[in-house]
């Protein structure tokens, strides 16, 4: 491997997006610009289907303060996609726009099913004697890549929502009088990360504050219990407030109120529906109960205007570190959290094949006895870091008081 290997950079964006995924597009590019190896900066449109189609914009075009925009922008500013590769015909396309472009260094920006991607690329590439630098960006609200203490997204997602909770509660109380159930559906596809951090909800000191029951993916949902958990807590509590994660499941493994016969590119089924199972199922068992649902749906994803200022960094950082060990000689690997302890988190690389396509479930001592509920002292210890901090967005106000958001001007590459 040559020390120094100059050529062009190509950053794109995969998944469902989060709130704070171009911090980390933000990050590349502004360190691309500080190493002459680097030619050019270019940004595939839509994921790998850009790379495939020659769809590349010239990211060097963009104006500074587009790029520190994209720091408080969610959505992803390059277009994302869902698309998995499956065929040696689709990486030879990718392996001959990497040789027409000379593009050298590449940085995928996502979670699982991106990785496995980078993986790929990375593999054939190294088969075919294509020498380029692979370094993965990790990404998504679910907080469920393996091998990294958290992914970028994740804080300020339950920051959102933990806030929404709390202001949410506050509404039941005044209307409950020991005879209402909220119940709120979140995302968390396979782990339960969302749900466990609507937790943060909860008052200090009153640990029977709402959310009253937590409803996760790692334990089989169980409908009896379920209601006798409601019964108790309406016979202390005016309302009673319930989370539950989309990927929730019965006994048998199976997903409870998901469309099985509606899946993804990856084999994923379309989720949503838990809330309304939830709500029949608690009209249908007590009597006199008066039920509602709440869907968040994607605006949890998209909340940068309360992300947090520590998840904007992390995602900024992962970004800049990806093209530093890159430029470094480091390649096949993806940038990953290591914590230090509750204060200290640093930035290292581990292998794509190891997290390509893995799943990080929420451990055990997170979870409550009754399975419906957190371990609070535990949880909180964890994520604690994860959701410190605002961003003053005063100077990025339009004149209605409405945050502006980055637009690139996406020049195509000649």
């Amino acid at each position: 491997m040559n020390e120094n290997l100059n050529g062009n950079l190509l950053v794109a964006q995969s998944g469902g997006p989060t709130p704070v995924i171009n911090a980390s597009l933000a990050g590349v590019i502004m360190e691309a610009l500080n190493h002459d190896e680097i030619e050019e900066v270019y940004g595939a449109l839509n994921g790998v289907t850009g790379i495939l189609n020659d769809n590349l914009v010239d990211l060097a075009q963009e104006t500074s303060g587009t790029i520190e925009l994209l720091k408080t922008t969610p959505g992803a500013a390059l277009g994302s996609c869902r698309v998995k590769l499956k065929t040696e015909e689709q990486l030879a396309g990718i392996l001959a726009e990497f040789q027409k472009r000379n593009i050298r260094y590449f940085h995928y920006i996502g979670g699982n099913d991106s990785q496995d991607s980078s993986h790929q690329i990375y593999e054939y590439c190294k088969s075919k004697g294509y020498e380029i630098r692979v370094i993965g960006v990790p990404k998504t609200i679910d907080n469920d890549l393996v091998n990294t203490d958290h992914c970028p997204g994740y804080g300020s997602t339950i920051k959102y929502l933990a806030t929404s909770i709390r202001e949410l509660a506050c509404d039941c109380a005044s209307l409950g009088n020991h005879d209402l159930v909220t119940i709120v559906e979140v995302m968390g596809r396979n782990a339960g990360w969302i749900a466990a951090g609507t937790v943060l909800a909860r008052r200090k000191g009153m640990s029977k504050d709402a959310p009253h029951i937590i409803l996760l993916p790692e334990r089989a949902f169980n409908p009896e219990a379920f209601i006798a958990e409601i019964l108790e807590c309406l016979k202390s509590q005016k309302h009673c407030l319930v989370v539950a994660a989309e990927g929730l499941v019965d006994a048998s493994g199976n997903l409870i109120g998901a469309s099985n016969a509606i899946v993804d590119a990856f084999g994923h089924s379309k989720l949503g529906g838990v809330c309304d199972y939830l709500e029949s199922l608690v009209s249908a068992a007590i009597q006199g109960v008066k039920t509602r649902v709440v869907r968040l749906g994607h605006v949890q994803r998209t909340a940068s205007h309360f992300a947090s200022k520590s998840d904007i960094d992390d995602a900024f950082n992962a970004g800049r570190y990806a093209v530093k060990m890159a430029v470094a000689g480091e390649t096949g690997k993806m940038a990953s959290f290591s914590r230090v302890d509750d204060r200290k988190i640093n930035l290292v690389l581990v292998d794509l094949e190891n997290v390509a396509n893995g799943v990080r479930k929420l451990p055990d001592n997170y979870i409550g006895e009754n399975g419906m509920s957190v371990n609070v002292n535990a949880f909180v210890k964890y994520v604690r870091p994860l959701t410190q901090g605002v961003v003053n967005m005063s100077n990025t106000l339009d004149e209605c008081g409405i945050p502006q958001m980055a637009i690139l001007k996406s020049v195509p590459v000649k």
